[in-house]
């Protein structure tokens, strides 16, 4: 009997409490069957939270219930709330009367000889004594309620923050690829008149420009970003109120004075003597009373961390869903800038390999022997039809974005210069013929 692990559901939905005796080696699953039978509530609408607000592991064995090392009647207590409900609001009626607390309750000045009103009165104190501890295991249902808010809270702040961190890249790289293919286009633009030309090309990187403003779509997180702030701050004021801190200080007053008054009782003699219970009745009606107190403001309370706790579930996947879609505008924009800067290099190999050609024609037709330099000749004076540049593949995933935006700007300069110097050899080797 000693080994005998017994497990205390406390339905936070109608504040009673069930027993149950763990099988070995039984699943979670099958614990979940049994309680769905005790309390009606269905395995799927569940949350089993221990006093840490940890959400017990569907994985795990139902034994996890039991915390290692500590012993007692309520010492593996797990707390029952059903996730199809939002808003707790009872009522929870009292633990019923007993038969003889009840007799003095209907009728306070009803005169007992001392000994019976000795067995009342110890019934009495037992009954507030248990309205101060079910107020109390109640209360430690709304507190692991509080502090699986805050778990959720937490990981909902991780992934705003990385959220925010991948809308952040996103937005700089696009403005380092607008800033880049305008640059691109212009120069483009200047040697188009004595250089190579490609209307494909040039209708490839228009497209990218229109395909790169549509990507800045995933980076407005802006609507995300107000919900996450609002809810927090709704859950910094629910930590704040004093609804989630201990309110039985009353009721434990009460109960002191039901236990000092039946001592007051104890001490009087076995003797004939009889005696009324008003006083006891007055502790027991008042305890009942800030009870019913206490558990409207708890649940109140429980019904505001419980909405705040579904908002943050039904704002998780829509957070997954805008990161993908960054995710997956971020790749487009890496991949339509390592297609482009290809390109211009593929276009920088053609000129080059044109104005080779052109110089060692020039240098054959005049008999000279001298080494060919790279020079270009203007489209005008040739009757070759331009070369139009295919599309590339796109860069390989994990290209490092920060050497790209160091270089780029280099190497389009050196572009532009290498197109200069070229036409200028050009010119003086047609000078020279």
């Amino acid at each position: 009997v000693l080994f005998l692990q017994i497990v205390h559901i406390l339905n936070m939905t109608s504040a009673k409490i069930v027993s149950f005796l763990l099988h070995p080696e039984e699943s979670l699953h099958s614990f979940q069957i049994r309680i769905e039978f005790e309390t009606g509530i269905s395995t799927g609408n569940q949350e089993l939270l221990l006093e840490t607000g940890i959400c017990l592991d569907p994985r795990k064995p139902a034994s996890q219930c039991v915390i290692d090392g500590v012993r007692g009647w309520d010492s593996y207590m797990v707390y029952l709330f059903d996730k199809s409900k939002t808003v707790y609001d009872g009522p929870f009626a009292s633990r019923s009367l007993s038969d003889c607390v009840n007799y003095i309750v209907q009728d306070s000045k009803i005169q007992l000889p001392i000994p019976q009103l000795r067995k009342v009165w110890a019934e009495a104190v037992h009954y507030v004594i248990g309205l101060k501890e079910d107020y109390s295991r109640l209360f430690q249902g709304q507190r692991a309620a509080m502090l699986s808010l805050l778990r959720y809270n937490a990981n909902l702040i991780k992934m705003k923050n990385n959220m925010v961190s991948a809308s952040q890249q996103l937005k700089a790289k696009l403005e380092f690829f607008h800033q880049s293919i305008r640059l691109d286009l212009e120069r483009y633009s200047d040697q188009m008149a004595y250089g190579i030309s490609s209307e494909k090309m040039l209708k490839a990187w228009k497209e990218m420009q229109e395909k790169a403003s549509q990507c800045a779509q995933a980076e407005d997180i802006g609507y995300l970003d107000e919900q996450i702030m609002a809810l927090h701050t709704e859950i910094v004021e629910l930590q704040k109120s004093p609804y989630a801190r201990r309110q039985g200080e009353v009721m434990e007053s009460l109960e002191q004075r039901a236990i000092d008054l039946y001592k007051q009782l104890k001490t009087r003699p076995p003797d004939h003597a009889y005696s009324d219970s008003t006083d006891m009745v007055k502790i027991i009606v008042q305890t009942v009373q800030s009870q019913d107190r206490v558990l409207k403001e708890l649940f109140g309370h429980l019904s505001k961390l419980l909405g705040c706790k579904q908002k943050i579930i039904d704002l998780l996947p829509k957070i997954e869903v805008a990161l993908n879609n960054i995710k997956e505008a971020d790749n487009s924009v890496m991949q339509m800038q390592g297609k482009r800067q290809r390109e211009i290099w593929h276009l920088l190999k053609i000129a080059c390999t044109q104005s080779s050609s052109r110089s060692l024609v020039s240098s054959s037709l005049e008999g000279t022997a001298s080494t060919p330099a790279t020079a270009w000749l203007p489209q005008s004076s040739s009757g070759n039809v331009p070369h139009p540049l295919s599309s590339t593949a796109a860069p390989e995933d994990g290209e490092d974005f920060v050497h790209v935006i160091e270089e780029n700007m280099n190497y389009l300069e050196l572009f532009s210069s290498i197109l200069q110097e070229a036409r200028q050899e050009q010119n003086s080797s047609m000078m020279v013929s």
